[in-house]
């Protein structure tokens, strides 16, 4: 017999065997953490903060649901993805003030951080700088006009750390349920 036949020979052999053992037919003693598998195959949503980016560094919840919208101590959002957190706030005359807060939501003195904003059309953003007012950043422009559009902020705890971004729509309508604006109602609706 060629080597190549006795080679397909015994390819098939093995392959009929395969085919007929299935798990059915052992006894399986053991359970799925003896299984080696790679957990980034699985689908693990940490996001949304409404289309922001979850714990890229895979660091442990720290006692907040990051699936509800939290009210800072001005009313506006409070983006828990960047340590202190920071409460995303619109003015009356549509500044954007960035006011870093500790866990319990308290206002913390303004470090080294910086942040810009792109809101608005796509086609043509509005693009914020901020400057540190006292205690807190403030944009040095307005938002673009309407109620509703998409909002990207870009935060940087020190001049050489890693951006992190928060994406969400910001929309400026009375929530009718809860005392804050829609972008930061705390309403389960």
């Amino acid at each position: 017999m060629k080597k190549s036949h006795l080679l397909a020979a015994l390819f098939t052999a093995a392959s009929v065997s395969l085919i007929g053992c299935s798990k059915d037919d052992h006894d399986h003693d053991h359970d799925h953490a003896d299984h080696d598998h790679d957990h980034a195959e699985h689908d693990h949503d940490h996001a949304d903060h409404d289309g922001e980016t979850a714990h890229a560094d895979g660091e442990e919840s720290h006692g907040h649901d990051h699936d509800v919208n939290v009210a800072g101590p001005n009313g506006g959002r409070v983006l828990m993805s960047v340590e202190p957190h920071v409460e995303f706030f619109v003015t009356d005359d549509r500044k954007v003030t960035l006011t870093f807060v500790d866990e319990a939501l308290k206002p913390v003195a303004v470090g080294e951080q910086t942040a810009t904003v792109i809101a608005g059309d796509r086609s043509a953003p509005t693009r914020l700088g901020f400057a540190k007012q006292g205690d807190i950043l403030v944009s040095d422009g307005v938002l673009p006009e309407g109620n509703d559009f998409p909002t990207v902020v870009q935060l940087k705890v020190t001049a050489d750390a890693s951006p992190v971004i928060e994406k969400f729509n910001l929309n400026l309508a009375e929530c009718p349920t809860c005392n804050y604006k829609e972008y930061a109602c705390t309403c389960e609706h």
